[in-house]
């Protein structure tokens, strides 16, 4: 039996001090071409990729997970939108809740929903606090949601989610400025975060350079995410740059 993911992380944050996640979307391209861009994600340094996004309009999901992980050799975990996302060819999914909102379908309903297929397929769900957070544009995820994103210069409210989160279970706490965004989360909020819960801390959205990934890093991010760096550059060295400015 492979070790779970939720399990290497933990390892490989032991060992190095963060990890770089990269994220594609299936209806972004077809899924021989985004299997080219995972391998190109691997050969950068990557560590994980993550696959999915808001809406799924062209399916081929299945397809695309394998693929993907074929390429690349390295763990493929599902990015849910909803449960339509969920393939048993995956590694793992990230069994996200959005605790920044208050919409008790993506607070509960879909998990309800989700876990016995996640168990019929033997799925490894790792449980995650998703926070949306204000990225200076209004994101697909925010207005799928139909949620509200976290002021960006309130640290102490995305303190006591994360708290909250950590308290009821959930293994990491990812804080998220949206696809798309036109900035990423701030680094004093980053910081103010990872200094208040045990859990690791996620990062994504708005972050497409090598500067800002390190600073993220050095405020205490031990997963950064990036999509637009591959999917709209396709610079594999630039996501060598990102993946050095990241475990260096």
């Amino acid at each position: 039996m492979e070790q779970p993911v939720l399990t290497r992380i933990h390892e490989k944050l032991a060992a190095q001090r963060a990890l770089y996640l990269v994220l594609l979307d299936p209806d972004s391209f077809p899924p021989d071409e985004n299997a080219r861009l995972a391998a190109m994600a691997a050969d950068g340094g990557a560590d994980i990729i993550l696959v999915g996004g808001s809406l799924s309009l062209k399916g081929g999901m299945s397809e695309t997970v394998r693929e993907v992980k074929q390429s690349s050799g390295l763990p493929v975990v599902i990015f849910p939108g909803d449960l339509g996302f969920v393939v048993p060819e995956a590694d793992a999914v990230l069994f996200l809740s959005l605790v920044s909102g208050r919409n008790p379908q993506l607070l509960i309903g879909e998990h309800v929903k989700a876990a016995p297929v996640l168990r019929n397929m033997g799925l490894e769900a790792i449980p995650t606090a998703y926070m949306l957070v204000e990225g200076g544009a209004t994101t697909s995820v925010e207005f799928m949601s139909g949620t509200r994103a976290l002021p960006r210069n309130k640290p102490d409210i995305a303190m006591a989610h994360a708290l909250a989160a950590e308290y009821l279970g959930m293994q990491i706490a990812f804080m998220d400025a949206g696809s798309g965004a036109v900035s990423h989360v701030p680094e004093e909020m980053v910081r103010a975060v990872a200094g208040y819960v045990d859990i690791p801390v996620m990062v994504g959205g708005g972050i497409r350079k090598p500067e800002a990934a390190a600073m993220l890093v050095e405020a205490g991010a031990q997963l950064i995410v990036t999509g637009d760096v591959v999917e709209r550059t396709g610079d594999l060295g630039l996501v060598s740059e990102i993946a050095r400015a990241i475990h260096d």
